[in-house]
């Protein structure tokens, strides 16, 4: 009985891999088919079945196989009525490879060509989405962020009430988040390296870096939801500022520490550091009542 149920058992992994070489010598058979067939239109000079065959590789999403054609397409249907719609769906199909640079320039150059064209206001859309999905995480450069900010308010000043309207707005408060992030990481960095370079002690130049970075960021962005953080940055950086002060310097950094502590606790009453900025005002008066 045993010996029968290994002979079973034997037989139908031998039925499945059977199936497995077939299913894969089919496929391997129409990935040939389909790459010989690519090929043939690839060389082809019938631009009309050319130009066909790059919307039917578009629409089914094989945006691999259609930049190439419709980058060709772009130049030899220059001046004709399909020029608009190869130009548009090239920038599409790199946008969905991901390859957003590329696609970028593209619906630029789309709108720049077209500025009235038929996918004219998807294309600016579009400069700005492509960079946006390409902007880095906040630590590192924000060029592309600004730049994408640029693309974003383009559009909606050109198109007021697009439909892209609603998107266009809040990637903008995404972008801007996303600078703010920056600035308080700057920010943040600077109070962290304290005293570690430059002699603090004859001005404390990373805590008045950290003070004049986030106080900035509090101007250009006074309704950021990181305007407590960089609140307690700047009171922080105050008071270490004054202790780390000559005694011709404690005085005077002494009195803004404690009036930055008293307006902290005024603005933000239940804030976490509440206790911090009170005790921080017991050690100024120390100083300031003397």
């Amino acid at each position: 009985m045993l010996i029968y149920r290994i002979m079973c058992n034997f037989a139908l992994q031998s039925q499945i891999m059977k199936k497995r070489i077939f299913i894969g010598m089919c496929v391997a058979l129409l990935l040939t088919s389909c790459a010989q067939e690519y090929n043939q239109v690839y060389k082809t000079t019938d631009y009309g079945y050319k130009y066909e065959f790059a919307k039917e590789c578009f629409a089914k999403g094989k945006y691999g196989f259609a930049v190439p054609l419709l980058q060709d397409l772009v130049t030899i249907e220059k001046g004709t009525d399909n020029a608009q719609e190869c130009l548009y769906m090239l920038a599409m199909a790199e946008y969905g490879l991901k390859d957003y640079q590329a696609a970028s320039e593209t619906f630029k150059k789309y709108y720049q060509t077209y500025p009235r064209g038929q996918y004219a206001e998807m294309a600016s859309f579009y400069i700005g989405q492509s960079l946006f999905e390409s902007t880095p995480e906040p630590r590192l450069d924000q060029t592309p962020t600004v730049a994408a900010i640029a693309a974003f308010q383009d559009y909606l000043d050109i198109f007021p009430d697009g439909k892209m309207k609603g998107t266009a707005q809040q990637r903008l408060f995404d972008l801007q988040d996303k600078l703010i992030r920056k600035e308080y990481l700057n920010a943040k960095l600077y109070y962290n390296l304290g005293s570690y370079f430059g002699n603090c002690t004859n001005g404390g130049n990373n805590y008045e870096a950290c003070i004049i970075t986030a106080q900035n960021a509090l101007n250009d962005y006074p309704y950021s939801n990181l305007r407590e953080d960089f609140a307690i940055l700047v009171m922080k950086s105050k008071f270490e500022l004054a202790q780390m002060s000559v005694e011709s310097k404690k005085l005077q950094r002494y009195q803004d520490a404690e009036d930055e502590c008293y307006g902290f606790i005024n603005e933000y009453p239940d804030s976490k550091e509440r206790k911090t900025a009170e005790e921080y005002i017991k050690k100024c008066k120390e100083f300031t009542k003397g």
